[in-house]
């Protein structure tokens, strides 16, 4: 069990759980960006509807079926950022069909499943009565006729040539489906639609709703959420998934219970990187130190454009001027997809950093840090403009610059 959760206490809790028939309906798992939360989650729900036992190599028709995420009885949900994880997995698959080698039919597994994290989440189910479905209805068709060319039952895979043109269009329609429909808060209408389905009784086990990024949530959607967990149907397993355990409503806190992940060791996440990706690193750089820098190697902008945006931002901060907010979100591509703008955020906070040598300058870095946790929580938790969110963020930092006697001049780089 969890033998694809890597170096996270949180699964042996879990196993433990299961085993003593101690788990919960409803769970939360929290932690760091891409620490296995939402892995977990989908081998939590394949272990669950495992007819056998339980192990990952299980050939059970669900265990079949939750591999390659088109169990019925699994129901993902929540606003994510999925367009790098499938450029990554693409990119992995493609070098491993170019090079025959032993780990393609893990790559080809790899793939699928990073596209079906996406796909899963405009289960007509959940979009009944919003009139985007019949739009990205043919997106959804146009991807999973793709991916059939690729299932893992057929015993051979396209040419090349051809297989490239089918991961390239299976690419190009995921975006497609990302930047244009997928939401930044988890909508009302969702929670109502899965919660009439969760109430349905199944015929063939027990059904898993999975919530990523809970915290994404308006106040109408929060409500229904709570409504739900407060009387939850028998036969199906809530888990939520957050960043910010503390964004999440406390009278929702306290119907589930809490399985913390954490950050993993440099050395813990290139393990990962290694065997998951099987990445091979571009000239001399070698493995990408985090599962997060890697993904941001697949943005549409340069991680070292982002960090020139970034440190430009402070230097014009430090002199009193007004970074151009425009420009820099030109530069950006416009902080499409989203992670973009949480990259630039990443970046001041490496570039602030070296303020906290000192007890002054530790003062000063913790309000920087404030500033800049307020301003991805307004793109990402309350849907603001990342234009809007930059201006509130230089007048915020030119204010700290002000009161504590021009210190972000310590961060210029000329």
């Amino acid at each position: 069990m969890f033998d694809n959760v890597l170096f996270q206490s949180a699964s042996h809790l879990l196993k433990d759980d299961i085993q003593h028939n101690t788990l919960p309906g409803s769970l939360l798992f929290s932690g760091p960006v891409s620490s296995g939360k939402l892995t977990a989650a989908l081998e939590l729900a394949r272990i669950l509807g495992c007819q056998k036992n339980a192990e990952w190599t299980c050939d059970c028709p669900s265990c079949k079926k939750n591999r390659v995420l088109i169990n019925q009885n699994v129901v993902i949900t929540g606003p994510s950022d999925r367009i790098t994880e499938i450029k990554a997995a693409s990119e992995t698959f493609m070098n491993a069909a170019y090079n025959n080698t032993s780990h393609l039919k893990a790559a080809r597994i790899l793939f699928i499943r990073s596209v079906r994290k996406l796909t899963s989440r405009f289960n007509p189910m959940l979009w009944e009565g919003d009139d985007k479905l019949s739009k990205f209805s043919p997106i959804l068709q146009s991807i999973e006729e793709n991916l059939e060319l690729i299932n893992p039952s057929r015993n051979s895979l396209p040419e090349d040539d051809e297989l490239n043109t089918i991961v390239e269009d299976i690419y190009t329609f995921c975006q497609k489906l990302e930047d244009s429909y997928l939401y930044d808060q988890l909508p009302v209408l969702q929670i109502r639609n899965f919660s009439n389905w969760a109430r349905l009784s199944s015929s063939n086990g027990k059904k898993v709703l999975i919530i990523e990024n809970a915290d994404r949530m308006a106040e109408s959607a929060r409500n229904a959420l709570l409504k739900i967990l407060e009387e939850p149907p028998e036969d199906t397993e809530f888990i939520l998934t957050t960043t910010n355990r503390l964004a999440v409503l406390p009278t929702i806190l306290s119907r589930l219970r809490n399985y913390a992940f954490f950050e993993r060791s440099v050395q813990q996440q290139q393990i990962i990187i290694d065997r998951v990706f099987h990445y091979i690193p571009k000239g001399s750089r070698g493995l990408p130190e985090s599962i997060d820098k890697l993904l941001q190697n697949y943005l549409p902008v340069n991680p070292d454009a982002i960090h020139y945006q970034a440190q430009n931002f402070i230097n014009e901060i430090s002199k009193g001027e007004t970074p151009d907010c425009k420009s820099i979100s030109t530069a950006c591509s416009n902080f499409n997809p989203r992670l973009i703008f949480r990259a630039f955020l990443e970046e001041i906070l490496k570039i602030q950093s070296p303020l906290t040598k000192t007890a002054k300058g530790a003062e000063a870095s913790s309000k920087i840090i404030r500033a800049l946790q307020y301003a991805y929580n307004n793109v990402n938790v309350y849907n603001q403009n990342p234009v809007n969110s930059l201006e509130e963020l230089i007048r915020n930092l030119k204010q700290i610059n002000y009161f504590d006697s021009s210190i972000l001049k310590e961060l210029v780089n000329e």
